[in-house]
């Protein structure tokens, strides 16, 4: 990913670098799956990449290849939704790093939400979900698109009947569940161990901070480094946080960062507030990951900045202040233009690369429009 080099606002601010954003649109709390099931089969190990540790796998969902490749599949169709049109990957696109490249995504009707599509890349190792923080686990959060009016649009009892009519998923659900009567909690497991695959780790960064390779960073990235991690100066690991042996990039707690504050102080998404009615959770959102930012643009929660450079310069002013601004907001005009460019370097650095097999099915792969041209 090409970063413009050229900066135009002088001031910098810090919380380390929130810049994803999650996706939703209500905050309503996605149903929980009602009947425990376990997949059959073997269970297998994903082996983690270079800069990540072991993937959490839940007690009730053991990863096998079955569930996998049948979560996949699901990930990938539009049937999941009412009118057949949208399908998790709508939003959460390989294409697109896993995110989205609009602000806001569209879903049936062509409605649109309030939040930017959060990237599913190493989303395994969140202990809670969604920009809020609302869903406790991928299985939760998997079946709540599924039912929000603005997404999916679909009931859960729908899916259900949408994907047991059709014979294309009898034998697949035989594999992975030991049955071809589908219940909703066989679809979220299944689509929530797919997304536990979607990893990356193994960055230039990592090659060089942990696998010792000097020649992995470039000058410029290494400079970038320090100024991330020095108190006195960006600070950003105090949120995206580097740990000796392993670097998530998050704290996975929640921020207030003056993203979507108006010039009084007005908060437009009250954000983790909305789950935990805590006043301290006011217009805080969850610290977003750093690795492979490449193609995951526009940035935070509300999809607000088009690119790395302006999302670097809401921290650069500090944020937009509210009465909930956190603590370790802080601007940091006194950063050269350099300076801010070599941590633009360090976050290239973060880009790794993703497992083989995580695109779509052959047959629910997007088909390229056909060109029309006219007869002489």
């Amino acid at each position: 990913m090409s970063i413009a080099r050229r900066w135009i606002i002088p001031c910098v601010s810090v919380v380390g670098f929130v810049l994803l954003a999650a996706v939703l649109y209500l905050p309503v709390r996605a149903q929980a799956p009602a009947k425990a099931v376990m997949p059959i089969g073997k269970p297998i190990t994903i082996k983690a990449p270079l800069g990540l540790p072991p993937v959490p796998v839940p007690a009730d969902n053991p990863l096998t290849e079955e569930s996998i490749a049948l979560g996949r599949r699901l990930y990938y169709d539009p049937q999941l939704s009412l009118d057949s049109t949208i399908s998790c990957a709508s939003c959460h696109g390989p294409q697109t790093g896993f995110s989205d490249a609009r602000s806001v995504s569209v879903g049936v009707g062509g409605k649109t939400g309030t939040r930017h599509s959060p990237t599913v890349i190493n989303s395994a190792y969140s202990g809670l979900q969604f920009w809020d923080g609302r869903a406790a686990s991928l299985e939760e959060q998997a079946v709540g698109p599924m039912a929000n009016p603005v997404e999916m649009a679909h009931s859960l009892d729908g899916v259900v009947k949408r994907v047991q009519a059709d014979a294309t998923y009898r034998e697949p659900f035989k594999k992975a569940w030991g049955t071809d009567q589908i219940t909703i909690d066989m679809v979220a497991k299944s689509i929530a161990s797919f997304e536990r695959t979607v990893i990356a780790g193994d960055s230039p960064f990592d090659r060089f901070y942990y696998g010792h390779d000097k020649n992995a960073l470039s000058p410029a990235a290494q400079r970038g480094l320090k100024i991330f991690t020095d108190p006195k100066k960006a600070n950003c690991q105090v949120c995206h946080t580097i740990g000796q042996t392993y670097a998530l990039f998050t704290d996975n707690k929640f921020h207030n960062l003056g993203v979507g504050a108006d010039l009084n102080g007005k908060l437009t998404d009250v954000g983790r507030y909305a789950v935990t009615k805590n006043d301290a959770d006011m217009g805080a959102f969850k610290t977003p990951a750093l690795r492979n930012l490449a193609h995951r643009e526009p940035y935070m929660h509300d999809g607000t900045f088009p690119n790395l450079k302006e999302t670097l310069n809401h921290y650069i002013g500090g944020g937009n202040m509210n009465d909930h601004l956190d603590k370790e907001m802080h601007a940091l005009d006194f950063l050269t233009f350099d300076e801010r460019d070599d941590l633009l370097a360090f976050l290239d650095s973060l880009n790794g690369k993703l497992p083989d097999n995580i695109g779509p099915p052959a047959d629910l792969a997007p088909r390229a429009p056909v060109s029309k041209t006219s007869g002489n």
